[in-house]
């Protein structure tokens, strides 16, 4: 017997690379720490094929290994600084040359001020398309929890930004096509 996952496995996977990225990028806001991340996903979805449920959902449980790992490197890292070469400060003071770029990197400054279960929320919502069901589940949260995060998130980015028309707000508005051009 193999230890190898079937090639139906190992094809579904291939196919979620990008959006496994996309994820772990707005998780760490680094490619390299992304690119990290995915990899250690891969590994622990690898190792662990045996324990997906064919009938459930791919996606999701890839994105619950990647959190879960993200989530696991934070805890070992609480007490470091993030910014000890100062890749992020440097990005701060650099000037945009178009109102497009502004608004990403005004849209970045207020998504950093958000709780991060609420940026998980607004990413797993906003930019990967989850439903609200599927995300709660990856969260470990209550359905109602997933969308009063969501929709708190959504007010205090507009309140943030300065968007004062509710429609820009709410799903398919301004706030969630920033979420998915910044993932």
């Amino acid at each position: 017997m193999t230890n190898l996952p079937p090639p139906e496995f190992q094809a579904e996977l291939m196919l979620l690379l990008p959006n496994l990225r996309a994820f772990a990028r707005s998780l760490t806001r680094s490619g390299d720490q992304a690119d990290d991340l995915v990899q250690e996903a891969l590994m622990k979805a690898w190792r662990n094929w045996r324990q997906f449920a064919p009938e459930s959902n791919l996606k999701a449980w890839m994105f619950t290994i990647v959190r879960n790992a993200y989530l696991s490197e934070r805890r070992k890292r609480k007490f470091e600084v993030a910014d000890v070469d100062g890749e992020i400060a440097g990005q701060l003071s650099v000037k945009a040359e178009q109102p497009g770029h502004m608004d990403a990197l005004d849209f970045q400054s207020a998504f950093r001020q958000l709780l991060p279960e609420q940026k998980e929320a607004l990413v797993l919502i906003g930019a990967e398309g989850f439903s609200y069901e599927e995300a709660a589940l990856m969260c470990g949260c209550a359905v109602g929890t997933m969308k009063s995060r969501v929709n708190r998130a959504r007010v205090k980015l507009a309140r943030i930004m300065g968007i004062e028309d509710t429609a820009e707000v709410g799903a398919g508005g301004q706030i969630d096509h920033l979420i998915r051009a910044a993932g």
